[in-house]
This record gives structure tokens, C-alpha cells and sequence, in this order.
């Protein structure tokens, strides 16, 4: 019967100890595998799939996410370089569920996105381990909030559209970042070409910000288009009465990061400084003339400088034009362009300080508005 069933020659058969089998340790690998692999994406171009494996070996070890045993928790890694994504392999699927609580990690200096392959299983998965991270994991010890495995899913999920498809990556985070560091983010962009569809979402570290966050976000103009800012599932909330002081110290730093985030303007012998000093410190005649001293000593290192302008506060209360900033007009644009390269994001009192460029019309005019 056995010879009608295969037609082989009775001498070519051979006993079925003699015929090639996988050890059960690589059939239990081969079948675990899409339970034990994450997908991390975000990557930075540096990366490669030793600081990969190490970094993630590194963290497991530093949160108890090691399930396995003594040693690295990550097997194998393999890098997307174009897409900036990689695969990678834990010992065990306990070990990889531990992982997907890493979501948002900082990784060489970026947050970086851990989620299940397409070709998790979950029903599967669940005969072969727990499908969930550990809730006891120190992810404290790694600079994560407990409780955020998910990253950036929940209620207190951001929606930020209308971003100018050439604002940056980093430039995003700059805005966002005034309210708080962000446990996740993620600017979504096209799969074909690597560009920004104009839109992201991000989660707060610290959650009170939230609604800080969209309220003073939403509605800004940057460049050509205007933000929508508010949680993912709903319309932004209206912040609690006591919140409002921080809302508008909030929307004032909106205003200066507005002007980092425009696009450099053609340059001229006139620089305007935003954010070096404030309307208090110009009422008093000796300190006013104490700053201006400082200022045109400081600024001098640059190039050579024609004029020093900071406009005060009117005695009768009513606002004056320009508080607030100060203009510094150069002998040539050299020495200008010198003077906001090294004056953008120094530090004045505490205040981080941001340098354009000026109209020299409207220099010349007394309009210190613009």
C-alpha cells in the first residue's frame, strides 16, 4: 500500500530517522517570529543595525523587559535605510510585548515609533504569549511616563494641520515644544516621496497641557496657511479658568516662535531683536541708557554699527510701536547678516533671542511696527 501511495524505488527509500529535520528550536523560532519581531520607525540616517540592536538590548535591560534570561533581549535586526524603518527580532514574544511599551523613545536624539509588523497575528500571538508590555516596567528609568505604552494613541491624542509643507521636522517640535516635551510625535508624510502631507499628531508628557496646547495653537497663521490644533477625537475643549495665565504666556511665545519658523528673509543692514528685553526694564531713564550702552558694546563685535534703536513705553500708558524689540542698523550687510547669526538664539536675561532681518525703508521711516 505504502509503495501504490509513493512511487519510490524500494532501495532509494530511507529510513525516516536518516531524512532532514528542523531542530523543534527553529520550528518554534520560524512560527513565533511575527509575535517576536517590533517595527520601529523614525529612525535617524545615522542609525545602523548595531546602535539599533544595542540601544534596544540596552532599554529592555533598564525597564525588566528581559523575560528570557541572562543577555541581549534583541536577536536580529534589519534596517529600511530609504524608509528609515527597521525589524526588529526579540529572544521572546514576552519580551517583544515589553517593547511596544518603548513607543516614543528617544533614539540619537529623535522619538522613534514602535508598533507590531503587518504580519502580527494577534490571535495567533495570543496562544503564544502575552500580547500586552508588563505593567510593572520601570519605564521611568528610561525617560518615558508609565502608562504611555501606545504613544500616540488615547484621548490625549493631538491633531496639528495646516502645517507649510517646508516647515521641518525639528521646526514642528520647536512650536509644539513651548507647552511641555512631548511623549510622541509624528509628522505624517507621503510613502512615496519622504515629504510632509502638512499634518501631525502628538501627545504631551504632561497631559494638563493639553488643551493649553490646542487653544493657543489653533487658528495661527504660518506662512500661507493656518493651524487647526485639537484633540485627535473631538473639538479642542475651552481651558479652565485657572489656565489662563499660562495660555497667555503661552500664545505670547507662539508669537516669537512664529518668527523662528518663517523662512529667512532677504538680507538687510538692519537686524531686529525680539525678545531681549522687556517694556519694565525701559520706564527707568538710567537703565534705559545702561541697556542701550550694553547693547551697541555688544553688538559692535559683529561689524561695524551705525545705530542703536530700542523704542520705550509712552509715559501716558498707551502703547508705543516696537517695545520690546531692538534694531541695530550696520555700516553693510556683511556685518548684519554677522549679527543675526550670532545673536538668533542667545540668551538675554534668561530669554532666548530671535534676530531678522529689517526693512530698511521702514527703518529709515521711524515704523518699527513690522
Amino acid at each position: 500500500m505504502f509503495q501504490n501511495m509513493f512511487p519510490i524505488a524500494t532501495n532509494q527509500m530511507q529510513p525516516f530517522s536518516a531524512l532532514p529535520v528542523m531542530p523543534v528550536q527553529a520550528m518554534t523560532q520560524q512560527a513565533t517570529r511575527h509575535a517576536r519581531r517590533v517595527y520601529v520607525g523614525g529612525l535617524p540616517p545615522t542609525a545602523n543595525e548595531q546602535s539599533v540592536a544595542t540601544f534596544f538590548s540596552q532599554v529592555m535591560a533598564k525597564i525588566g523587559g528581559n523575560t528570557a534570561g541572562p543577555g541581549d533581549a534583541v536577536v536580529n535586526v534589519y534596517i529600511n535605510h530609504d524608509k528609515k524603518f527597521a525589524f526588529v527580532e526579540m529572544r521572546s514574544v514576552e519580551e517583544a510585548s515589553n517593547a511596544m511599551a518603548l513607543d516614543g523613545i528617544i533614539f540619537e536624539g529623535a522619538p522613534v515609533k514602535v508598533r507590531r509588523p503587518t504580519d502580527y497575528n494577534p490571535s495567533l500571538a495570543a496562544t503564544l504569549g502575552p500580547s500586552q508590555p508588563n505593567p510593572n516596567l520601570n519605564l521611568c528609568a528610561v525617560g518615558l511616563t508609565p502608562g504611555s505604552a501606545g504613544g500616540l494613541d488615547g484621548p490625549d491624542r493631538i491633531f496639528v494641520g495646516g502645517l507649510p509643507y517646508y516647515f521641518t521636522e525639528t521646526q514642528i517640535r520647536e512650536l509644539l515644544e513651548t507647552f511641555g516635551p512631548l511623549r510622541g510625535f509624528d509628522l505624517v508624510k507621503d510613502r512615496e516621496t519622504g515629504n510632509s502631507k502638512g499634518y501631525a499628531f502628538c501627545v504631551y508628557q504632561d497631559l494638563a497641557v493639553t488643551d493649553i496646547a490646542c487653544a493657543a495653537l489653533n487658528g495661527i497663521k504660518m506662512g500661507d496657511k493656518t493651524l487647526t490644533v485639537r484633540r485627535a477625537n473631538q473639538g479642542a475643549n475651552q481651558p479652565k479658568p485657572e489656565q489662563e495665565s499660562i495660555l497667555m504666556h503661552a500664545q505670547q511665545q507662539i508669537a516669537i516662535q512664529k518668527l523662528m519658523l518663517q523662512p529667512a528673509l532677504v538680507a538687510t543692514k538692519v537686524v531686529c531683536l525680539t525678545n531681549a528685553i522687556s517694556a519694565d526694564e525701559l520706564k527707568d531713564d538710567e537703565d534705559y541708557e545702561e541697556i542701550v550702552d550694553d547693547m551697541r558694546t555688544e553688538c559692535a563685535k559683529f561689524g561695524t554699527l551705525v545705530n542703536v534703536v530700542i523704542p520705550r513705553p509712552q509715559l501716558n500708558g498707551e502703547p508705543a510701536p516696537g517695545v520690546g524689540k531692538v534694531f541695530l542698523e550696520y555700516a553693510d550687510i556683511d556685518g548684519a547678516t554677522k549679527a543675526r547669526a550670532g545673536l538668533n538664539g542667545r540668551k538675554f536675561g534668561g530669554n532666548q533671542v530671535v534676530a531678522v532681518f529689517y526693512s530698511e525703508n521702514k527703518f529709515a521711516q521711524g515704523d518699527y511696527e513690522g
